[in-house]
C-alpha cells in the first residue's frame, strides 16, 4: 500500500513498483485514516507511509496500523529534513520497520534510479520476510475507490502484498543462509578487546537502543557503530541513543579521538574508518564507493579496525538486510578477534547477522539484551 497525500507521487511510486514483476500495489491512499480503512479489508504486506499528510499523519497512523496487523511491514518515507529525520526515528522506535529518504519533488522521484532500486529492494525483502513468517492466502481484489493494480499487473505478482503462498527464499543477496538451528559456533578469541564495533541496518535503531540500554555503563572501551542510514538521520540517531540509553553518542567527524565510554556513529553518506595518529586512534571518514550498496558500510570499518587493533576487537552484528559485515567479520576472526550476532527470532531481518552466523564466524548468537550481557562478561573474563 502506498500512503501519500500527493496523488502525483502515489502514481509515480505505483508505476515504479509495478515495473517489477514480483510487486503489486493493492491500495493507494492519501492519508493515514484511509490507510487504516484499507488495511482493515485489503491484503497488504508492506506499507510505504508518508509522514506529513492531512486528516491523519503517518506517525499518528502508525500504531493504529500495527494494531490491525502487528506483523505488517511499514516503511516510513520522508524528505531529508531534521524534523522528518526526528519523526522517522521516533516511528522506528514505535514499531516501523524501515525508512527511506524520499526525493524532494515528483520530478526527482520519477528520475531517481537510486531511489527506485532502494525502494524495490526493501519492499521485496520485507515482503519475503512477511510471507515466511505469516504465510499468505490469495490476495483479495482491490476495493472500489482504492487504486488497484495497474492495467499491466500480473495476477501472480506480489502485491506490496503477495498474491499466492510462496516458499521461503534466500535472504537478499542470494547467498545460502542457514537457519539458526544449523549455525555452528566457534571459540571466542582470548585477547581482551580494546574496542567494541557494532554494525546494523534494517531494524537497527530499535536494536541499538535496546543493546546500549542493557550494556554495562562501567565498560571502559571506545565504541564505534555503522548503521545504514542517510545523512541527517544519523545526527538524530546519535542524539536518540544518548537519550534512550544514557551512553554518550555523537556523529563521527574527521579527527575525532576514540575515548573509552564514548560512542561514535558513522555519519550518513560516509564510510567511517579508524587510523593511528601518533599515540591516538582517530576517525577518518571518506566517500569511497558504496560497499554492499551501502555508504556508510560495516566492512570498511572492520577492515580498518583490524589494521589498528589486531585481535583486540569485539564485533557485534545486529539486525539488518543484506550481508554487509560478513567480509569484515571474516578478517576480524582470522586475526583472532571475536564476533557475536543477534539471533533470528528477535531480528527484524536476519540478513547481516544471519550471514556472519551462517559463515561460522560467531562465538554467540543471542537476543539483543543477552548480547549486551555477553559483552560485559566477555570483557571481564578475557586476558590482558
Amino acid at each position: 500500500m502506498v500512503v501519500d497525500d500527493s496523488a502525483v507521487i502515489r502514481g509515480l511510486m505505483t508505476r515504479m513498483l509495478e515495473e517489477d514483476p514480483d510487486i503489486r500495489v493493492t491500495a493507494s491512499v492519501g492519508n493515514g485514516e484511509l490507510a487504516i480503512k484499507s488495511l482493515s479489508r485489503d491484503i497488504v504486506d508492506v506499507i510505504i507511509l508518508d509522514i506529513e499528510m492531512p486528516v491523519m499523519d503517518g506517525l499518528t497512523a502508525l500504531p493504529k496500523l500495527l494494531e490491525i496487523d502487528r506483523d505488517i511491514k511499514i516503511i516510513m518515507a520522508s524528505t531529508l529534513t531534521m524534523r522528518n529525520a526526528e519523526i522517522s526515528i521516533r516511528a522506528l522506535s514505535a514499531g516501523a520497520t524501515e525508512y527511506i529518504p524520499k526525493p524532494s519533488s515528483s520530478r526527482d522521484i520519477g528520475g531517481s534510479s537510486d531511489f527506485k532500486r532502494e525502494l524495490v529492494s526493501k519492499i521485496k525483502s520485507l515482503g519475503d520476510l512477511r510471507r515466511q513468517r505469516v504465510g499468505r492466502a490469495p490476495a483479495k481484489p482491490s476495493a472500489p475507490g482504492h487504486a488497484p493494480a495497474s492495467p499491466g499487473a500480473r495476477p501472480g505478482a506480489t502485491p506490496v502484498a503477495p498474491a499466492t503462498p510462496a516458499r521461503p527464499r534466500p535472504a537478499a543477496g542470494g547467498w545460502h543462509k542457514a537457519t539458526q538451528d544449523e549455525v555452528v559456533l566457534r571459540k571466542a578469541g582470548t585477547s581482551k578487546p580494546d574496542i567494541l564495533a557494532v554494525g546494523s541496518s534494517t531494524g537497527g535503531p530499535q536494536a541499538l537502543f535496546e543493546f546500549f540500554k542493557n550494556l554495562d555503563k562501567t565498560l571502559k572501551l571506545p565504541i564505534v557503530i555503522t548503521q545504514h542510514m542517510p545523512a541527517t538521520f544519523t545526527t538524530i540517531l546519535a542524539e536518540h541513543i544518548t537519550r534512550m540509553s544514557g551512553w554518550p553518542c555523537s556523529e563521527a567527524k574527521n579527527g575525532d579521538v576514540l575515548t573509552p565510554g564514548h560512542i561514535l556513529l558513522a555519519p550518513g553518506d560516509y564510510h567511517m574508518t579508524v587510523v593511528n595518529k601518533g599515540p591516538q586512534r582517530v576517525i577518518a571518514i571518506n566517500q569511497d564507493p558504496p560497499e554492499n550498496f551501502c555508504r556508510p558500510a560495516v566492512d570498511p570499518m572492520l577492515r580498518s579496525l583490524v589494521q589498528v587493533y589486531g585481535p583486540r576487537i569485539l564485533t557485534v552484528i545486529l539486525t539488518g538486510m543484506g550481508n554487509d559485515g560478513e567480509k569484515g567479520s571474516t578478517i576480524v576472526v582470522e586475526k583472532g578477534g571475536t564476533v557475536i550476532a543477534q539471533d533470528e527470532k528477535t531480528s527484524v531481518v536476519w540478513g547481516m547477522p544471519g550471514a556472519v552466523a551462517s559463515a561460522g564466524l560467531c562465538s554467540a548468537v543471542l537476543p539483543v539484551k543477552e548480547l549486551a550481557q555477553y559483552v560485559g562478561r566477555f570483557v571481564s573474563r578475557t586476558s590482558g
